[in-house]
């Protein structure tokens, strides 16, 4: 199904698709937003189905085959006990995903993303460290997963496997995500929260691993204009927001299981242009050492794997100091 029928066939089976069928030649994206933009006139963010196509839009283009660019940039911060937090190093990135349908009805988000830590100062892209609880140098280890993707259904996803590592299993419950008005805006925010065993376990990996379970937890805010929303000649949705994590010590700082952890603080956006975002030394870096990274992948491979289980398949555990 081509995105133009499949926007109108939705439209069409909630309680608000007559007006959503006759909104596509009065609307546009600058439209003034009403005082309730949550349940129409085209999509009705109170259900799954809404919400399924909404954040569909958000994480790519329902022209299939079409890519699309998300960006984050910030900084990470060291949180110790009884210290105050310290500002470690910048951190910045991008990601870019095109979307397939599949038979079930569901989207896949196909996506790869790439971060390079840089130099609060000079903003150049790090590639050693000194790491000042250790007084040593470290080789930084970028953030480089390929792929990273999931599918956009009218339910909740199950959360990630992790390589096998998270066995959770919760009841599956609609996808209705906690859209708030603001005016013209609409404002959204997604909180995920994981325990689960280390794929760096610290009897092969001392310098390296945090502990036998890892925690971590994303933060998402997501802000974005109500009329494109409720505009159905929209394909694709941009918006602008933060993303936080809080996660144990990046394995790559060699702090094994000293108490503390990080928190990324970032902002991130879609429908930006890249340039606009990151320097010209970040993006060259990128180019160079990453350079499929500036393109979507074409076709669902598993598995999908986060940052410290990619960590522990491709580096080597770090000679422990006498």
């Amino acid at each position: 199904m081509q995105r133009r029928e499949l926007l109108k066939s939705f439209a069409s089976v909630g309680a608000f698709g007559a007006a959503a069928m006759s909104l596509g030649a009065a609307s546009n994206a600058a439209a003034k937003a009403s005082d309730d933009m949550l349940r129409g006139p085209f999509l009705d963010l109170t259900t799954g189905k809404g919400n399924k196509l909404a954040y569909a839009r958000m994480q790519g283009d329902l022209e299939f085959g079409v890519q699309r660019h998300g960006w984050f940039r910030g900084y990470v911060t060291a949180v110790r006990p009884n210290a105050k937090i310290e500002d470690l190093f910048g951190f910045e990135g991008f990601g870019v995903a095109r979307l397939e349908q599949r038979p079930d009805g569901s989207i896949a988000r196909l996506l790869r993303e790439v971060g390079v830590y840089t130099d609060l100062r000079s903003g150049e892209v790090l590639e050693e460290w000194r790491n000042p609880f250790l007084n040593e140098t470290v080789r930084v280890v970028p953030v480089a997963n390929d792929p990273f993707n999931f599918v956009i259904e009218e339910y909740f996803p199950e959360p990630p496997t992790y390589g096998g590592l998270n066995q959770e299993k919760p009841p599956r419950i609609p996808f209705v995500l906690p859209w708030r008005q603001r005016g013209d805006w609409l404002d959204m925010e997604i909180h995920i929260h994981l325990l689960y065993p280390n794929a760096l376990q610290p009897d092969k990996w001392p310098r390296e691993s945090a502990g036998p379970m890892a925690r971590v937890s994303e933060f998402f805010a997501h802000h974005l204009p109500a009329a494109d929303m409720q505009n159905p000649d929209l394909t694709s949705l941009n918006y602008h927001g933060v993303w936080n994590r809080v996660t144990p010590w990046l394995p790559w700082m060699l702090m094994g299981q000293q108490p503390g952890h990080c928190q990324y603080f970032c902002f991130m956006g879609k429908g930006d242009d890249l340039e606009r975002v990151h320097s010209r030394a970040v993006l060259d870096y990128i180019e160079k050492n990453y350079p499929t990274y500036f393109d979507a992948p074409t076709e669902w491979v598993d598995p999908s794997l986060s940052s410290i289980e990619r960590y522990a398949l491709e580096q080597q555990p770090a000679p422990v100091n006498d």
